[in-house]
């Protein structure tokens, strides 16, 4: 079972966006240290979103169904093209980028044990917890985008009576096409 990749060049892909009780984010580095992002992958042939979620939440962080609860979804496909030196042009077909359905969920039990030795190449190998808008300044740049609008949807479902403040950093970094500005501080 390959990957999804449409007419577009964009890999159909999962992102899970983990949330424990008191509204902290788990962000996960890259084996190796190649950067901090959020546990994501790509959808296989014949798996619905919610299939390919709870396979790749389990492949990336050894984590089930049973350890987390559906707290929100994007309505809409986020995509974000690949800059040039990340495309392997010696695939077919050729992947341009990702289309992605982004997930909230919210972590069951406090004591969940994440494990990165699931899969034989483990995708991450440290974790920890971070606020609210800390990952749109770690992850690599071509994600930074996504992140901010999947954060911005995903917490209306988290945050009903409105997204957690901006940090100090907010404005100063550069700008990116999200469905709100920043309020006045």
């Amino acid at each position: 079972m390959g990957d999804l990749i449409d007419r577009d060049g964009f890999r159909a892909n999962v992102g899970m966006v983990l949330m424990s009780d008191d509204g902290q984010l788990f962000l996960a580095r890259r084996a190796g240290g190649r950067g901090w992002q959020f546990p994501q992958g790509g959808m296989r042939s014949g798996e619905s979103v919610e299939d390919s979620l709870y396979r790749e939440l389990n492949e990336e962080i050894g984590l089930g169904a049973a350890d987390v609860q559906i707290v929100g979804r994007t309505r809409h496909w986020l995509r974000y093209r690949l800059p040039g030196r990340y495309l392997r042009r010696n695939v077919q077909p050729l992947c341009l980028g990702q289309k992605q359905r982004w997930f909230l969920l919210r972590l069951r039990r406090p004591d969940a044990a994440f494990r990165f030795d699931v899969t034989a190449e483990p995708e991450f190998d440290r974790w920890r917890w971070v606020d609210y808008w800390q990952p749109i300044r770690e992850v690599i740049y071509f994600k930074r985008a996504v992140y901010t609008r999947a954060l911005h949807e995903l917490g209306e479902s988290a945050f009903p009576g409105g997204l957690p403040p901006y940090p100090s950093w907010w404005r100063a970094r550069p700008a990116v096409n999200e469905p709100t500005a920043a309020p006045a501080t």
